[in-house]
């Protein structure tokens, strides 16, 4: 492959005399790289945290406010089932992301054995990540919060702790995803509670006392609508992402396309698994990408 200037882009080694093998320790055992996966950021955990409590307090309302004092034991028992199913999807498909591995490359495998066995033809080039000391394949970036090369980088999310790459983005992608559903429905379900409690008794619409009450759901209203507007967003943008194959690394530097260009439908089925089914919107089914193309490491 020819060498175009959309190198000079990436933070990387880019002549082999600086490579320097030597100062490379060793990639860590087998054994170790079964461990789970986790970043110890501060930033990154208490977002994590706060994610998860904004969805207990949307359904502690969503529960305790409106459906549990609600008459209509049909409309309670619902919306109820509906709300917790999603949420309880959003909150796995979080859990996921932030524990999946999104494609690290091998930490200090820049060894001079690895570079050997590559067994160079002249003219070939091979990438260091200064960083992180690794051999880095080609469209990979360095993370400075994981501190690694990430195959297909998208961006790192503090709010799942973890980058979107290659292995984790259907899971950030459902995430996205079923927050603006219980979003929109969280926001639903408050407005045909005013009306209700327009109508009725203040007293009778609510566990709690009328004050409270306003105060919970107007919370709850806000919390709805500025994350409905994120997350939709948020979603539009990696499913673009997706069939266009392009990260958002690569639309931000402008990065010239040097893969194999491939159809919409193929992309989706590249991240969220082969052949389509409803697996595709489970955040318990891992899929099936194949096996990585030793890293594209030459070019």
């Amino acid at each position: 492959m020819m060498i175009t200037p959309v190198h000079h882009f990436r933070d990387i080694e880019r002549k082999p005399e600086y490579l320097q093998p030597e100062k490379c320790v060793p990639p860590p055992s087998r054994a170790s790289l079964g461990t789970m996966w986790f970043i110890r950021d501060g930033c990154g955990i208490a977002c994590a945290v706060v994610t998860w409590m904004l969805v207990f307090y949307a359904d502690f309302v969503v529960l305790l406010v409106m459906l549990v004092p609600s008459r209509d034991y049909v409309y309670s028992v619902i919306n109820g089932t509906l709300f917790n199913t999603l949420a309880f999807l959003a909150l796995a498909s979080h859990f996921r992301a932030m524990l999946t591995d999104p494609g690290a490359v091998p930490k200090g495998n820049a060894t001079k054995e690895f570079i050997e066995s590559l067994q160079l033809k002249p003219g070939q080039v091979v990438y260091k990540c200064p960083k992180c000391c690794s051999i880095k394949p080609d469209r990979a970036h360095h993370c400075s919060v994981c501190k690694r090369c990430i195959r297909k980088m998208d961006h790192h999310c503090p709010w799942v702790n973890n980058c979107v790459g290659e292995n984790n983005q259907k899971y950030f992608v459902l995430f996205t995803m079923y927050i603006a559903l219980i979003s929109l429905h969280a926001l639903i379900m408050v407005g045909f509670h005013f009306l209700y409690c327009f109508e009725e008794d203040w007293t009778k619409c609510s566990s709690f006392s009328p004050p409270t009450t306003v105060i919970l759901l107007i919370l709850l209203c806000f919390e709805a609508l500025l994350f409905l507007i994120f997350t939709s967003v948020m979603f539009g943008t990696q499913v673009h992402s997706i069939c266009t194959d392009e990260t958002g690394i690569e639309q931000l530097k402008k990065e010239e396309r040097r893969w194999a260009k491939k159809t919409k439908w193929m992309n989706m089925k590249a991240v969220f698994g082969h052949p389509f089914s409803i697996a595709w919107l489970s955040p318990f089914a891992t899929p099936d990408q194949g096996k990585a193309d030793p890293y594209q490491y030459v070019v």
